[in-house]
């Protein structure tokens, strides 16, 4: 019996560690200001634990041409804010390949196509956020 409580102990554990993709409407700071994206470095097979990792936080307004260092070509799921959209290139300098994503989750980004053979996991490499 004792060796069973362990084990939900532990299962339950680890479920608390699951990342979930928040709601686009969750994407505000401690204090209360709105965010326009997250950006996730780490996604899943399974999507009750897409949008973990390191994050990188997209303030409203924000116009990147060239990632953070360390954050170019690492993005694989990405949330973006309540009336807001992202825009994002392929390549650094704002070229290459774009996409828009609007307000809402994005998992796994490799199911999102950016071309015949190819995909948005760990392709991002500048972005534009607006909000209204």
């Amino acid at each position: 019996m004792a060796a069973l409580a362990v084990v939900v102990l532990a299962a339950t554990a680890l479920a608390g560690a699951e990342a979930q993709c928040p709601a686009p409407s969750d994407l505000r700071t401690a204090n209360g200001t709105r965010i326009c994206a997250q950006l996730y470095a780490d996604n899943s097979p399974y999507y009750d634990q897409c949008c973990g990792g390191e994050v990188l936080v997209v303030d409203p307004g924000s116009d990147v041409p060239y990632m953070p260092q360390g954050w170019a070509a690492r993005i694989s799921s990405l949330v973006v804010g309540t009336r807001c959209e992202l825009t994002v290139w392929s390549r650094a300098g704002k070229k290459g390949n774009s996409r828009r994503f609007g307000a809402g989750a994005v998992p796994r980004l490799q199911e999102v196509r950016r071309g015949v053979f190819t995909d948005w996991n760990d392709a991002i490499r500048g972005y534009y956020c607006k909000c209204n």
